[in-house]
This record gives structure tokens, C-alpha cells and sequence, in this order.
């Protein structure tokens, strides 16, 4: 019976294709509440969650990226877990490693102004305004409700928000050379170059590596060796339908040494989450340097 409300609970506005109040955040933890269990398996898990979520992007973006194997239905073994404190039983998600990932990579390159390319609705903006060492920090995204989700995170403009001018928002694209964002010594593409199509990436190389050229750039990106141990992720199938490609370990390497060969950049390569001592860590990061 339980399981028959919970079904009721989220079909019944997605029949309606309405809900008579305001849609929030919070209706996202509701959705993935109710739909625990079933929903991430559903063959209309993508029309049931938009229409739930009244068809806001950003929102149904959020629910279904929760409901991905990446980073919602599969726990990490318990090497990953919340360390030392055994007694906490809930593991690190993959999402929150990748985070505390780069925001060390970032802080080892000694940069202090710190550009986010791709930064949607600002969660590493978000992680970096709190550490005394950023000096100034910019977010590029081409969506502009993106952006105002970010400002709306980071309380741009409220009291109690960052001293103005210390983080600015940019609505603009990685395929156009951007000054705006120039003086950044770091620049930053966490989980982006998936999402454009394979055959705009060297103008993008140009724009980032050969033309804007920070002292350091640091890209994350899926290891699609990885994605046999998802349970829930068909073979060959991308960890996100919004996926252009992803990269095995050899295809990354491979990319990062022409990047090092083409702009002069020295590049280091690690794993992010655990590590399977045949396919990898779900997440692979290379940090260049100049």
C-alpha cells in the first residue's frame, strides 16, 4: 500500500501536468523521496520528472543528475565513506569528492583568481567563496536561469552575501573568446567538456589553452571504463542523456598530452572516488600547468 501512495503521490500531478502552488527546491528531495526505489528505473523517468517539476529546467536538470548512477543510486564502497567517523553511515557522494576534489587541486596551484567555465548554478563558486585565499572568482554559463540560480545561491547583492566585485556571473559561451574572464590564473571545467559536441572541443582548446591561456586549467570529466560497475547504466550507455561522449582513461590520457604538445602545458592525472583496480575511479581530472 505504501508503495501504491507513493507511486500516487508523483503520477497524479504528472497526469495533471500541474501543481495548483509554486515549485521549489524542496519539491526535488519530495520527488526522489517518493520515488525511491522505482522512479530512477522508470522507462518515463525523464517526462515524469519534468512534469512534476512543472517543466523548470534547472530544476528537472538537478532531479535527474540525483537520479543518475553517477552520483544518486549507487552508494561507494566503504573505503569512501566519511573518514575516520565509522559510526557515519551514509557514503560520500561521488559529487561532493569531485568538489572537495578540485577545490584542493585549485588551492595546490597557488592561483587566487579562479574562473568557473560551465558553472550552472554555482556549486563550486559556492564551495570557493568560503575559503580566504580566493581573491576573486568568475562563473561562465550560456544559461542565464542557470545564472540566476547561482546569484540566488550565492546571495549576490543580499546582506550577508560575498563584497561586490569578488565574484562576478557571466552569461556567455566556451566557443567565443570572452576578456571578461581573462585575469583568472585558474580556470576550471568540472563535468563540462561531456556536454559539447566532439567536434567543437578544439575550438574550445584554442579559446581556453591557446588564447586565454591561465597559468593553470583543470578539467574532470566521466571515465567510461568506470561505467561497467553501475548496475543501472546500460552497456555503452552515457551516464547522462545529455552526454556528447565519454572518454575511456586512454582516450583522456591521450587528450591531454595533445593538449600539453599543442598550448606547452604539463599535465597530471588522477582519480576521482574509488578506485577499481581494473576500470579506474568513476571521475578522472588532469590538471595543467604552465
Amino acid at each position: 500500500l505504501s508503495a501504491l501512495l507513493n507511486h500516487l503521490y508523483v503520477l497524479i500531478p504528472v497526469m495533471d501536468d500541474a501543481k495548483h502552488y509554486w515549485v521549489g527546491e524542496a519539491e526535488i528531495d519530495k520527488l526522489l523521496s517518493k520515488g525511491e526505489g522505482w522512479l530512477e528505473n522508470h522507462p518515463a523517468k525523464d517526462l515524469i520528472v519534468r512534469r512534476y517539476l512543472r517543466n523548470r529546467g534547472t530544476l528537472a536538470r538537478i532531479a535527474l543528475e540525483r537520479l543518475a548512477p553517477e552520483t544518486a543510486g549507487e552508494a561507494l564502497p566503504p573505503e569512501v565513506r566519511v573518514a575516520p567517523e565509522e559510526a557515519l553511515e551514509v557514503p560520500i557522494r561521488l559529487n561532493d569528492l569531485r568538489m572537495d576534489a578540485v577545490v584542493q587541486a585549485i588551492r595546490a596551484t597557488g592561483g587566487t583568481t579562479i574562473a568557473d567555465l560551465g558553472c550552472g548554478e554555482g556549486k563550486l563558486l559556492f564551495r570557493l567563496v568560503r575559503e580566504r585565499w580566493v581573491h576573486k572568482l568568475f562563473g561562465l554559463d550560456p544559461a542565464v536561469r542557470e545564472l540566476e540560480w547561482a546569484a540566488k545561491r550565492l546571495k549576490l547583492n543580499e546582506f550577508g552575501g560575498p563584497p561586490e566585485g569578488r565574484v562576478t556571473l557571466l552569461h556567455g559561451s566556451l566557443t567565443y573568446r570572452d576578456s571578461r574572464w581573462a585575469e583568472a590564473d585558474v580556470a576550471v571545467l568540472v563535468e563540462v567538456i561531456e556536454h559539447l559536441d566532439e567536434d567543437r572541443l578544439p575550438l574550445v582548446e584554442r579559446i581556453v589553452f591557446g588564447e586565454t591561456a591561465p597559468k593553470s586549467v583543470i578539467v574532470t570529466t566521466p571515465n567510461t571504463d568506470y561505467n561497467a560497475l553501475f548496475a543501472n547504466l546500460a552497456p555503452g550507455a552515457f551516464r547522462h542523456p545529455d552526454h556528447r561522449f565519454e572518454w575511456s582513461r586512454a582516450q583522456f590520457d591521450a587528450w591531454a598530452a595533445k593538449i600539453g604538445e599543442t598550448y606547452g602545458y604539463a599535465a597530471a592525472i588522477s582519480g576521482i572516488g574509488a578506485e577499481d583496480p581494473v576500470l579506474g575511479a568513476p571521475t578522472q581530472m588532469a590538471v595543467f600547468t604552465r
